[in-house]
């Protein structure tokens, strides 16, 4: 099927490579629809807006990211029975995911809207910020939909290996999203709001392009009447592996927002200073992003395929590389740290000393991240995604001590600490659930498949 990519043959660095590259350049474009409002918010309005969009980081990946997480478990069972070569189940899983992707919309939507600005309060926000901060983020909520029909179309083509497509609709999108903003802040004076409006808007065509887009190229997508049919036990399947994965995000979420209420009260200009050293790190992260969405779909086809031996070279591929854009990514922090943080404001050197500690610290653990990304990225791939809760759980627990124990003791650079601690104790727990998988199910079905192999090459 041209334009798809069978990840269950040949050579799995060119794979993981070809399926990684454009994820890693669409997620840099993706994370560009943020930080592009940030830096014209912070250039065209103040340091005050700035902090205002910056402190509602946390609870828009609260929700963001459940999203994210979700569409991306709904994929992993398309991509095993694509692996599987299994079309009318995909087909139905195609349909499926279509119904459930409406009901998370609906009933995201009903809960987020009203509790913005009480989650706002409970983290502390500044008076001086709140009314900013709650205008920019209502906004993003109401356009949940957008975020929807774009994750979910691009994980249905990432599912059958078409990682491309999805890159060049969101470049498009990431482009008019920059004329959005100033059309919004500057023409029509909507302020930070403006900033939620355009990000809402692109994100919106690009998810309509890849449907439109999917529908035309690929047959296989083309679902008629009967794969929309409702079916509670095919449906529960589905969310089993796919609500893990969302609350995986939303609990990452939560151990953030201890931490945003802490820096919160640390001042307005000490908000600004994590705001825009935040959106630099998440722009050398996305790497990591990558690579764990290509371990995903990887895993999830040969899974599907029953190919382990392919399952465990593409994870030691994928730590191989991890190690490699670790290195290149303290590097870059490292040298672009200054012209980045210019972009964000002219009276960056007011926070400038901080927004670097943030950056020295962050981008010098990323080897733990890299990590994260690769092993639970692959357990959920092959379906067990319920346990890398655990991970979760670690994280939110060192995260909440890095904001109330180490801020207490060490300020600032205790709050600096948070995504370190969180990193280590999730590695610890995501390795000793690999390696009990690996024992339980890998090996003994490594065995069984090099015995089949042995048995089919003695036969000719």
């Amino acid at each position: 099927m041209q334009g798809s990519k069978d990840l269950t043959v040949g050579s799995p660095w060119k794979n993981i490579l070809y399926f990684c590259v454009p994820i890693l350049i669409s997620n840099i474009f993706q994370q560009l629809y943020s930080m592009v409002d940030t830096i014209i918010v912070g250039k065209t309005i103040s340091l005050s807006a700035l902090a205002a969009v910056g402190c509602t980081g946390s609870i828009s990946f609260l929700v963001i990211g459940f999203i994210s997480g979700i569409t991306s478990g709904f994929g992993v069972l398309m991509a095993q029975f694509f692996g599987a070569k299994d079309e009318e189940n995909f087909k139905r899983s195609v349909g499926t995911c279509c119904v459930l992707s409406l009901i998370v919309a609906v009933v995201v939507t009903a809960i987020a809207v009203p509790t913005a600005r009480p989650l706002l309060r409970l983290m502390r926000t500044g008076d001086d910020i709140i009314e900013d901060a709650h205008s920019y983020i209502v906004t993003i909520y109401w356009g949940i939909i957008a975020t929807i029909i774009y994750n979910m179309s691009a994980a249905m083509l990432r599912a059958i290996g078409d990682s491309r497509s999805p890159l060049i609709f969101l470049i498009i999108a990431s482009l008019l999203n920059i004329g959005f903003d100033f059309l919004c802040i500057l023409v029509f004076k909507m302020g930070v709001m403006g900033a939620g409006v355009a990000t809402v808007a692109s994100q919106l065509l690009a998810g309509m392009a890849c449907v439109i887009y999917g529908l035309k190229k690929y047959e296989i997508l083309r679902i008629s009447k009967r794969h929309l049919r409702w079916n509670s036990t095919f449906a529960w399947k589905h969310v089993k592996v796919g609500l893990p994965m969302a609350l995986q995000f939303s609990i990452t979420a939560v151990g953030i927002m201890s931490v945003q209420s802490v820096l919160n009260s640390m001042g307005t200009l000490t908000v600004a200073a994590y705001t825009a050293a935040s959106k630099i790190d998440s722009i050398a992260q996305q790497p990591f992003i990558a690579m764990g969405a290509a371990m995903a779909t990887y895993c999830a086809q040969n899974y599907g395929a029953h190919k382990f031996e392919r399952i465990k070279k593409g994870i030691n591929i994928g730590v191989i590389l991890i190690v490699i854009f670790s290195a290149v990514g303290f590097l870059l922090v490292f040298a672009l740290k200054v012209p980045l943080l210019k972009l964000f404001s002219d009276d960056y050197a007011s926070i400038q000393s901080q927004a670097e500690l943030y950056l020295y610290i962050n981008a010098g653990t990323y080897l733990l991240l890299g990590l994260i990304h690769v092993f639970r990225n692959a357990i959920q791939g092959m379906g067990f995604s319920a346990v890398t809760m655990l991970s979760g759980v670690t994280e939110l627990i060192m995260r909440v001590i890095a904001a109330f124990v180490f801020a207490g003791l060490f300020g600032y650079i205790g709050v600096c600490f948070a995504n370190p601690s969180a990193w280590l104790g999730a590695d610890v727990i995501l390795l000793s659930i690999f390696v009990f998988i690996y024992k339980k199910h890998i090996r003994p079905a490594l065995k069984t498949e090099q015995e089949r192999l042995a048995e089919r090459a003695n036969s000719f």
